[in-house]
């Protein structure tokens, strides 16, 4: 069992995996981004600020939100996000397709060179089975 204090409340609780939080203020923070996520549909081209001003949202919260691929940065805004690998910008989440495909051909690469070799085939002769063994 591993147990751990919440990073938001404190209170101890029994981690099982992600962020440090317990399940009473994981399912207020799922609420909160239901809350962000129906406003910025109501109100579009909204900015960062704004939401989180109309929502009670800290503004570092929602660029996580951004950050993790579940909110997502208008075409037309003026505000972007930057991919983390070579700093161009994207829309959401940590890295610009062009990174993602690059690390993706590295991992099949690593991946490709540290399968162990396929063992060789043992050759058997015709009167191999026809001999009698133990068992």
């Amino acid at each position: 069992m591993n147990i751990r204090n919440c990073r938001v409340c404190g209170r101890i609780f029994n981690y099982m995996s992600g962020a440090p939080v317990c399940p009473a203020c994981k399912d207020n923070l799922e609420a909160k981004f239901q809350e962000v996520k129906e406003y910025i549909r109501e109100h579009r081209g909204v900015g960062i600020q704004q939401v989180a001003e109309a929502c009670d949202v800290d503004p570092a919260q929602i660029r996580q939100w951004l950050r993790d691929d579940r909110l997502e940065v208008t075409e037309d805004s003026a505000m972007f996000l930057t991919c983390e690998s070579c700093g161009s910008p994207i829309r959401s989440g940590r890295f610009c397709e062009k990174c993602k495909n690059n690390m993706s051909r590295s991992f099949d690469e690593v991946l490709k060179t540290n399968r162990p070799a396929p063992k060789p085939e043992k050759k058997s002769s015709s009167d191999d089975s026809a001999r009698m063994r133990f068992l």
